[in-house]
């Protein structure tokens, strides 16, 4: 008796289905110009270059190994924060302060590299919060204080340790009786937030008319707003299989993190107003920096993890 073909794993299976997706957008590029050819497409085609990037980062952070992921993660989060920082205007009082936000990093990926949950959710919010502001004033500058520590505890704040919770995935336990497990649970963040960033996109270009926000992101539009999420909800339905999740639950998760989503975006673009810069960076090409790309997921991924982990978790 002969064995029959090997069966995909669901984190392969979810790599077709993206890299589907990935051609799809990236020949819809030229169509577009066809059917409209007065359309500026530049930034379509910089999104479906960011996407490929994307993919490539998060399909290798989940193939690899455990040490390999969290190396990975931990590299996002200190590019974010170095562009962020970059665009501060510090004091010369601040820099040891930077130094020790910057030192941070590896140790919040240690304690969710020992499966530390207790200290992975407290370490940067409880104790570097304490400690940094008692770095700074040993400084003995006290001009700029506040703004100082507020700029550098929030960067600490959104960039590590929001951004640590979709490292903290992969520390879940696999779900009894199926092949749901941390990787497949990231993919399906991942792959839902942003569908539904470009999604809103795809229906705020085309039907867009009434702008939600229009003094922070001209460019966000109720049409998109409400066409973006409920088509990430129903594109949610056929990844369901990387979840533990029914129907409907499928439904109510992705509606939560596509609405951080969207919350997170619209702060990300609130502060790039504030530096009066267009992007953070220019680490892909074309499209921006690395904060630019994962500016959804500083907030959609302590929601998804803390409900995953509350309601699916022993």
């Amino acid at each position: 008796m002969t064995a029959g073909p090997p069966r995909l794993t669901p984190q392969w299976f979810m790599a077709l289905i993206v890299l589907g997706v990935l051609v799809v957008a990236s020949l819809a590029v030229p169509l577009l110009r066809w059917i409209r050819p007065r359309s500026d497409t530049s930034e379509l085609v910089a999104r479906v270059r960011a996407w490929w990037v994307l993919a490539a980062l998060f399909f290798g952070a989940i193939a690899l190994s455990d040490v390999v992921s969290l190396v990975l993660f931990a590299f996002m989060s200190y590019w974010a924060m170095k562009e962020y920082v970059t665009l501060l205007v510090t004091r010369p009082a601040d820099h040891r302060t930077l130094f020790l936000a910057f030192a941070a990093i590896p140790v919040q990926y240690y304690w969710i590299g020992i499966g530390w949950y207790g200290m992975f959710i407290i370490f940067i919010p409880v104790y570097m919060f304490l400690f940094l502001p008692i770095r700074q004033i040993l400084s003995g500058e006290t001009r700029g204080f506040i703004a100082s520590t507020a700029q550098i505890q929030w960067g600490l704040m959104a960039l590590v340790y929001c951004l640590s919770h979709m490292a903290f995935l992969l520390r879940l336990e696999d779900v009894p009786g199926t092949q749901v497990n941390g990787r497949t649970l990231l993919l399906f963040l991942v792959f839902v937030v942003e569908m539904s960033d470009v999604l809103q996109y795809v229906w705020g270009k085309t039907i867009g008319r009434h702008r939600i926000i229009p003094n922070v992101s001209p460019n966000k539009t109720w049409e998109g707003f409400a066409g973006g999420i409920a088509s990430a909800m129903l594109l949610s339905l056929l990844i369901r299989f990387l979840t533990p999740f029914g129907v409907w639950e499928t439904f109510l998760v992705s509606f939560l993190i596509c609405l951080a989503g969207f919350c997170g975006g619209a702060v990300m673009s609130a502060i790039k107003r504030d530096f009066g810069v267009k992007d953070f960076g220019g680490l892909i090409a074309g499209h921006g920096g690395m904060l630019d790309r994962v500016d959804s997921l500083c907030y959609a991924a302590p929601v998804f993890l803390h409900y995953t982990r509350y309601f699916h978790q022993p």
